[in-house]
């Protein structure tokens, strides 16, 4: 944890393809920690979902109320991001867009209009598309520059064999020793991509858990099994880090897409990522500047109980 955050007790949920997020503002209601943070992402004992987007106070200037008014529209929206598991990482594609649609329904951003957002040192930015029928929008982030290779990720040059004919895969010791060929990526968050002729199920259970926590990989890797089916299209199964098998990942998809285009599997443009949850537009340039596309479904909005409080509280120690 950077410093102590404490948040508030409101709290709003959405998902991308299945993919669930909790937004928090910041307050004084509850202390982050590991603990706090797997109670209330727990599915039974808690909210329940796949992390947690917590919304800071924005910077305070003399004389200035704290909170994001009509005066602060210029300003980048703060963030953090917590897994599950209580562990904070830098970014989620799907955690950032279901950000916005809880930003709109507070009616502080507006529709057809990009705003900037700041997460894990980084600024992105954020679009509100469209509001389709039954109130699912679609929302869009422009992710920024991937990045490609071992440095990318902060891999190690401990077990990392010679570069692949493509100049951006890389060779890793897999399981029983033999040599497994992958993509490092950055899209502001560390992957793995691992390209296949044919995805199973039985692979991402072997090489999701073992590459996530390989020694290559000193602060961990979200893995991505990949296949390309045809042009533009492309088909991926999904371990995240700090979570496990997941359904959908909006910066696994950009990751693959990207990866896929480094290394010219895929064509510049717009890519379909298919997944378990649904499908996203991932658009992916020459220079690999990556924008992420597709649903988020709002859930609904609520308020941790008063008991639950205090159980947070008893734990935050």
């Amino acid at each position: 944890m950077e410093q102590p955050l404490f948040l508030g007790s409101r709290f709003f949920k959405g998902h991308g393809h299945g993919n669930d997020y909790l937004v928090f503002e910041e307050g004084d209601s509850w202390l982050v920690t590991r603990e706090s943070v797997q109670t209330v992402c727990h599915r039974t004992r808690g909210v329940g979902g796949d992390g947690i987007v917590a919304l800071l106070n924005p910077p305070l200037s003399h004389g200035q109320a704290a909170g994001y008014g009509p005066s602060m529209k210029a300003e980048a929206f703060r963030l953090r991001m917590f897994n599950p598991d209580g562990s904070e990482f830098e970014r989620s594609g799907n955690g950032l867009r279901i950000l916005g649609a809880f930003l709109y329904s507070q009616r502080r951003v507006t529709r057809g209009s990009g705003f900037p957002v700041e997460v894990g040192g980084e600024t992105v930015q954020i679009e509100i598309l469209a509001e389709e029928p039954g109130g699912t929008l679609n929302v869009a982030v422009d992710m920024g520059f991937a990045r490609i290779g071992m440095g990318a990720v902060g891999g190690t040059e401990g077990r990392i064999g010679p570069e692949g004919p493509t100049g951006v895969t890389s060779e890793v010791d897999g399981p029983e020793g033999r040599l497994l060929t992958v993509i490092p990526v950055s899209v502001g968050n560390p992957h793995c991509v691992v390209f296949r002729a044919e995805l199973r199920e039985s692979d991402l259970r072997e090489l999701g858990p073992f590459l996530t926590n390989h020694p290559v990989f000193p602060a961990g890797v979200n893995v991505q099994l990949a296949e390309v089916r045809g042009p533009g299209e492309v088909e991926i199964l999904i371990w995240e880090r700090g979570v496990g098998r997941t359904a959908s990942s909006g910066s696994s998809a950009c990751a693959v897409a990207a990866g896929g285009v480094a290394a010219g599997l895929l064509e510049p443009g717009g890519i379909s990522v298919k997944m378990e949850g649904g499908s996203f537009l991932v658009t992916v340039s020459e220079e690999l500047d990556v924008r992420l596309e597709g649903p988020v479904q709002p859930l609904c909005a609520g308020t941790l109980d008063d008991s639950l409080l205090l159980g947070l509280e008893a734990i935050k120690s």
